[in-house]
């Protein structure tokens, strides 16, 4: 009788320690792919990426749950772990994170994070009505609430709140709002961190051009500006040389004197160095005011990007920057600079959006994507295509292909050098 208890009670202890493992084990698993802020940004094993995922001429065409899944796959197959969104008052960025979530009960090692972007404007912007720069918008207000709610929502997922999208730039005419606005909106997030009503190692920043990161014109080194550097986790600055080829091309056209005994292709290889160099001046030059300030904090790369097409400012009556082999240029170049140095690049964007420019088929801001929008993968992309990277995965059904039917000849009619100027006359 007493041996029989004894093994009753032996039976029951060993299966309390199995229960006890086969539960404990999940959740340590978890623990390891649960990743902080602080452990993902920097870190060259957490590639990041813009991504929207809108396939139509019109965001009222929100995308499904089942279409961002097939993005996401795409872009977890090339070893993409970091998303960035824009705005949380559209049905997409809450269906990212259901989709990121349904992928991750799908697959227990599935990891994808979210860098979730609250969007900031002044009042009467986007109305027919005078915009007003020193006032905000009451709506931001809920933009800020609701990226509350789905932090909390989606906590395993949502690693960083950006308060604003080049929100400060006084080029934005349309919306841009002064530092303070933003700063109140930094400040409270960083509030609730503390309270307890927001996760702890949440990380805050605002995602804004390098000059409103006083890495340019000195308008705007301002007191709210110092103050709203000390008060984000980190700053998020973008670069776009590719612009810049229209706007400032003095590092991008070539003069006639430095053509001698070149080939086109030699040219061009030069140039997409130089645009490299000149993000990586955009990016000291934020460093350099950020350090001026006595603040030691990170500073990683929100925006970067090179169109693809363009009949504007960067096509063949312009710059001559929008192509494809710059593109794959661009991307190879800044993507080696910021893993060796450690700096998280949001690269802009994963896919084409035609509802950017929509009256304008081929205007630049439509292409700005690794991949087209029919999920045709650019030039950079090829060697993907060719390592199977995206065997099995598809865009809107159809299997991932290489751009122009994977013939560089047929890609290289569409490049040309930037413009060359003319030489200097005796």
């Amino acid at each position: 009788m007493n041996m029989m208890k004894n093994g009753f009670f032996i039976g029951i202890f060993l299966t309390i320690i199995w229960l006890s493992f086969s539960c404990t084990t999940p959740q340590s698993k978890m623990k390891r792919i649960n990743k902080t802020a602080v452990e993902i940004l920097g870190n060259p094993d957490y590639p990041a990426i813009s991504y929207g995922g809108y396939r139509t001429t019109s965001r009222e065409n929100q995308p499904t749950i089942a279409e961002l899944k097939e993005d996401i796959k795409i872009l977890h197959a090339m070893g993409i772990r970091i998303l960035r969104t824009y705005n949380v008052h559209l049905a997409q960025a809450e269906n990212i994170l259901k989709a990121i979530s349904e992928l991750k009960k799908e697959d227990s090692n599935f990891e994808m994070y979210v860098m979730l972007g609250a969007w900031i404007d002044c009042l009467n912007a986007w109305t027919d009505r005078v915009v007003n720069h020193d006032v905000e918008s009451p709506r931001n207000e809920v933009e800020i609430a609701r990226a509350v709610e789905l932090t909390n929502q989606y906590a395993d997922i949502v690693k960083i709140i950006a308060v604003g999208n080049e929100a400060m730039v006084k080029w934005a005419t349309s919306y841009y709002v002064q530092p303070y606005v933003i700063l109140k909106w930094v400040t409270h997030l960083q509030s609730l961190k503390k309270e307890g009503k927001l996760p702890k190692d949440l990380w805050i920043t605002s995602s804004d051009d390098f000059a409103s990161w006083g890495g340019g014109d000195q308008q705007y080194h301002t007191p709210d500006l110092e103050a709203l550097i000390k008060a984000v986790d980190y700053v998020s600055m973008h670069t776009y040389p590719f612009h810049n080829t229209h706007y400032n091309p003095g590092f991008w056209d070539i003069p006639y004197e430095d053509t001698k005994n070149k080939t086109q292709r030699k040219l061009i290889d030069e140039a997409m160095i130089r645009a490299r160099d000149y993000a990586i001046s955009q990016y000291q030059s934020v460093k350099k005011y950020v350090e001026s300030l006595g603040v030691s904090k990170p500073i990683h790369i929100g925006e970067t990007g090179w169109a693809t097409v363009s009949n504007g400012h960067y096509g063949r009556k312009g710059s001559h920057a929008a192509d494809q082999y710059k593109q794959a240029h661009y991307f190879k170049l800044l993507s080696e600079w910021t893993k060796e140095n450690q700096i998280t690049c949001f690269y802009f964007e994963a896919f084409d959006e035609p509802w950017k420019e929509a009256h304008n088929p081929k205007g630049s801001e439509n292409h700005f994507g690794l991949f087209t929008v029919d999920g045709k993968a650019k030039y950079a992309l090829w060697d993907e295509v060719n390592k199977g990277t995206f065997k099995g995965l598809t865009r809107n059904g159809a299997p991932i292909t290489k751009t122009f039917k994977g013939k560089s000849d047929n890609l290289f009619i569409s490049v040309i050098p930037p413009r060359i100027l003319e030489p200097i006359s005796d």
